[in-house]
């Protein structure tokens, strides 16, 4: 297995980190405690800057962060999607790594199953089955 580099390992770390309750829960009570100590600074710019500077400051990171987790998931799901559909007998392999295709190409793709998906329905409706390939329904 691959060494992963340490900012990888670093985004997928901080993202498990942040996204746990206890994180959320220190966020509300840094903002609970802002809010309480607006009195003692009597509401002063510098009060207000300290909260805005600190989480434009998180959310700048926090964006790479969240960005870099969700592509490595992303590519994670494409690939196992594609083995899936490369091991299934009678699947199409022309519908790997379709994530890669122009949006015209999904388009197309898109329509031919939105139609498939309306002839299973109305079968369904009909009493029918909809577990046949789609050669069958060409």
């Amino acid at each position: 297995m691959a060494k992963s580099s340490f900012y990888a390992k670093f985004a997928k770390d901080a993202a498990k980190f942040t996204g746990r309750p206890v994180v959320f829960n220190l966020a509300v009570l840094t903002i609970v405690i802002w809010i309480v100590t607006g009195p003692i600074f009597n509401f002063s710019d510098t009060w207000q800057l300290v909260i805005n500077t600190g989480t434009t400051i998180i959310t700048f990171l926090m964006v790479f962060l969240i960005q870099n987790a969700q592509n490595r998931d992303t590519q994670a799901i494409q690939i196992k999607l594609d083995e899936l559909i490369r091991a299934t007998k009678g699947a199409h392999n022309a519908l790997l790594d379709l994530e890669e295709l122009e949006e015209e190409t999904l388009d197309k793709f898109r329509d031919r199953y939105e139609k498939l998906a309306a002839i299973a329905r109305t079968k369904t409706i009909l009493g029918d089955d909809d577990t046949d390939t789609p050669e069958a329904a060409d």
